[in-house]
């Protein structure tokens, strides 16, 4: 974790640093006991592609937990789920509890990546930001810092059964991100609000899927919503290092943009 993965990796074998690559597939359960043998522990997140956490996620967990022998669960979560029935992450969370599965819970604010993979192509090619966020402030997250959080918990005792908000400690509007990006690519980017059917049919047209859209709309309401603005030290504190800056991340990634 914290590391980018081997894009190249076979479908089983192991990477480039050790770290072992088995065939694994949600809808397929033949490959479950395959990839779960002689796993203690597991970080879980749900596919964007997956709407029925019922048919796929719940029952992974119940064989991970009652066959294979799995210790603990690192799930991936999202913010402002807690109280969003509607949410796949909403049902994963009250399953682990009310089963008091031995878990841990990740909640990342809105990742930096989304600027430099979603939304590349607007900004490089368009020079703008085109989102259904209205006025909202964000405190973003690096997926690297999330990456050594999930490390942290997965190898370190005294994480059972607790959740962690993880957040940049800086809350920015997406004006503020558009002129952050104007000073380190050198050319003027702009932020444009949208509606969230406006924001559907661009990403239609640009051949983004349903189930992406219907993420992408998700967080985008839960930061209209103010879910996502408030900043704090969860990372500081897991990691003990400071949580990436934008203007860091922005430095770090900018030939993306050019």
């Amino acid at each position: 974790a914290g590391r980018p993965a081997a894009a190249s990796a076979a479908a089983t074998g192991t990477t480039g640093g050790g770290a072992t690559v088995r065939a694994f597939d949600f809808a397929d359960r033949s490959t479950w006991a395959r990839a779960l043998a002689g796993v203690d522990r597991v970080f879980l997140l749900v596919p964007p592609t997956i709407g029925n956490v019922g048919r796929t996620l719940i029952p992974f967990i119940d064989q991970a937990m009652e066959e294979s022998g799995v210790r603990q669960i690192v799930f991936l979560s999202a913010p402002g789920v807690r109280f969003d029935t509607r949410s796949p992450h909403h049902v994963v969370e009250q399953y682990l509890k009310r089963t008091r599965t031995p878990h841990t819970i990740l909640r990342p604010n809105v990742l930096m990546q989304t600027l430099s993979t979603l939304y590349r192509d607007d900004i490089r090619l368009r020079s703008e930001i085109v989102l259904p966020a209205g006025g909202a402030r964000v405190a973003f997250v690096d997926a690297a810092d999330v990456g050594r959080c999930a490390a942290r918990v997965l190898t370190e005792p005294g994480h059972l059964g607790k959740s962690y908000s993880l957040a940049g400690e800086e809350s920015l509007s997406f004006p503020q991100v558009a002129e952050s990006l104007t000073g380190v690519l050198g050319r003027p980017i702009r932020y444009t609000a949208t509606t969230e059917a406006e924001f559907a049919e661009l990403a239609a047209k640009q051949g983004v899927t349903g189930p992406d859209i219907a993420a992408q709309a998700n967080w985008y309401r839960a930061a209209r919503r103010r879910l996502t603005a408030l900043p704090n030290r969860g990372i500081r504190r897991l990691t003990g290092r400071p949580a990436t800056t934008m203007r860091g991340f922005l430095e770090e990634h900018r030939q993306t943009w050019l």
